[in-house]
């Protein structure tokens, strides 16, 4: 009974810190006896031309709809959905993409959550002035740009250049 015991919290405990791993927090007990207390660089940027896309696009269309012979009456799900846009834009400003590179691994903020790439799953990184471009062996690009989200692609490129050469990733520059 105890030997299942303790079969049981070690998979469990395995469980919670693979995803610990994946929000980038440390382990909380080392179920292999060593620490990965590897130091991860994290770079933000600042989303912008999506709230501005959604601000722009609600105000075009309250415009259009308030200016139409249709709308006479004030309708609650009409400004429930202008308020929800505008929620929107405002978490996606709150929001702010990021990108961590690890001892092995680079992970960013996707639209469908936290995603990491380790070093077996990257092709290749491109350097280019304002966008690191990180080939994916399967699936698409990874694109970090200045133009787009404000990274500091400078700084990126830097610690994605020592990066290359600790893991014997191609990597080019243009």
């Amino acid at each position: 009974m105890s030997r299942s015991w303790e079969r049981k919290v070690q998979k469990n405990q395995s469980t919670i810190n693979k995803q610990r791993k994946k929000q980038g927090k440390e382990p909380l007990m080392s179920t292999s006896g060593k620490s990965s207390a590897a130091p991860v660089d994290t770079y933000r940027g600042r989303s912008i031309l999506m709230p501005a896309f959604l601000v722009l696009f609600t105000a075009m269309y309250v415009i259009l709809t308030v200016g139409s012979e249709s709308y006479k009456e004030s309708n609650t799900m009409f400004w429930v959905t202008i308020g929800l846009y505008l929620f929107l834009a405002l978490v996606f400003v709150l929001r702010r993409p990021y990108m961590a590179v690890g001892k092995d691994f680079i992970r960013s903020r996707r639209f469908g959550g936290d995603r990491s790439l380790y070093k077996a799953n990257i092709k290749s990184i491109t350097l280019q002035k304002g966008y690191i471009i990180i080939a994916q062996q399967k699936g698409g690009n990874w694109v970090f740009s200045r133009v787009i989200n404000r990274y500091p692609t400078n700084e990126m490129g830097e610690r994605l250049r020592s990066f290359a050469a600790s893991q014997d990733i191609p990597l080019t520059e243009k």
